[in-house]
């Protein structure tokens, strides 16, 4: 077996999810390429005095079913699923897409019923597990990297498998900073957004939620936002690649979008309420990860990168806002992509992606590596 593979799913099992002994822990995959490291993660939960459960998805028959749904019967599956899942202690879901763009055809109406019935698992499965999601990498993720095979599954298990231990322990001043930060505000070429972030909770994401890691988020107040906002990387939702995505806010609200497909965007902010409202604010730190791919898990923590999501909000930084929609949208503000600044309280905290502060300078990457 690939030592990699050994590796990975020992930070999976003793480190993301942390299983003790008689915890049941539900496997979920998308594709076939991740069955050697689920036969490897299903030995480790069983070796750890956990108690495995598998359940395998493919996106193709997904699809299928989407385009015929019907309310009723999405609300049976989330029926069963939910009580399902009420049952476990712990989720570690690898999906493996041969095709990101599988649901690209299916009506928005009816992704947006999807979204909304299968909610209440997510919600459960966010708060009240051990939880962590992960990509598997197969040709499919390769080809949207821009790499080989074999130099992606080198890039890939660096990022991985890099040592959680010392982000984790680097990201406690970032917390504290945020916490007592009333006012952020973001500027950069396209950019000039405020928002308050007083009182709210940060929480530090160091391999347990996501691999790969590398962000601590928290929330804007929900109506505190002002100003408008460019983002320079492309993203993938309901497969379909936005791109040149801009935003007009006021009062918390996204009163103007436009994008390569303008309507589009539109009609997926519109999905409720909430869906025109921000629920995170984070700040990405990984330092292996430098480039979008089109992939949230990955792109969502690129060094030098923020992301400000419309929609749904955590419960660990709960600002009210609800919907069906949480899109990380990603802007990085390295210096090779336009550069950038970050100020909390009027304090110039990041430029070009790098932290200029005493206590913040072990997060930038060659501390981190």
């Amino acid at each position: 077996m690939d030592e990699r593979i050994a590796k990975l799913s020992k930070v999976l099992v003793t480190h993301s999810v942390n299983i003790r002994s008689g915890d049941r822990c539900l496997i979920e995959y998308t594709g076939s390429a991740p069955l050697p490291l689920i036969r490897q993660l299903v030995r480790d939960v069983y070796a750890a005095g956990g108690i495995p459960f598998v359940n395998s998805r493919e996106d193709s028959v997904t699809r299928e079913l989407l385009l015929g749904a019907t309310e009723e019967q999405l609300g049976l599956m989330n029926d069963n699923q939910l009580a399902f899942m009420e049952q476990m202690q712990a989720y570690i879901a690898v999906r493996a897409r041969d095709n990101p763009s599988e649901f690209s055809d299916v009506p928005a109406d009816q992704m947006t019923l999807y979204n909304r019935a299968l909610n209440p698992v997510l919600d459960y499965r966010v708060n009240h597990t051990k939880w962590c999601v992960l990509r598997y990498p197969n040709s499919s993720m390769a080809q949207q990297a821009g790499m080989s095979q074999a130099a992606f599954e080198e890039f890939y298990y660096d990022v991985c498998t890099m040592d959680y231990a010392v982000m984790d322990a680097a990201m406690d001043a970032l917390v504290a900073r945020l916490e007592q930060t009333d006012t952020v505000r973001l500027t950069g070429p396209g950019t000039d957004i405020s928002f308050r972030t007083a009182g709210m909770q940060a929480i530090k994401c160091a391999g347990h939620m996501n691999i790969p890691d590398g962000e601590v988020f928290t929330a804007p107040l929900r109506d505190s936002m002002n100003g408008y906002i460019t983002y320079n990387t492309p993203s993938q939702e309901q497969g379909f690649t936005y791109e040149n995505v801009r935003f007009e806010v006021e009062e918390g609200r996204i009163v103007k979008a436009t994008a390569n497909d303008t309507e589009r965007i539109n009609q997926l902010l519109d999905t409720d309420e909430g869906a025109r409202y921000f629920g995170e604010f984070a700040i990405g730190v990984n330092p292996y990860i430098l480039t979008p791919m089109k992939d949230t898990l990955f792109d969502e923590k690129i060094s030098g990168s923020f992301h400000l999501t419309p929609g749904r909000c955590y419960d660990e930084a709960d600002n009210g806002n609800y919907s069906a929609l949480h899109w990380d949208l990603v802007s990085i503000q390295r210096e090779d992509w336009g550069g950038g600044e970050m100020y909390f309280d009027d304090e110039l905290v990041r430029k070009d992606g790098l932290f200029v502060v005493e206590d913040l300078l072990d997060l930038n990457p060659d501390r981190l590596r």
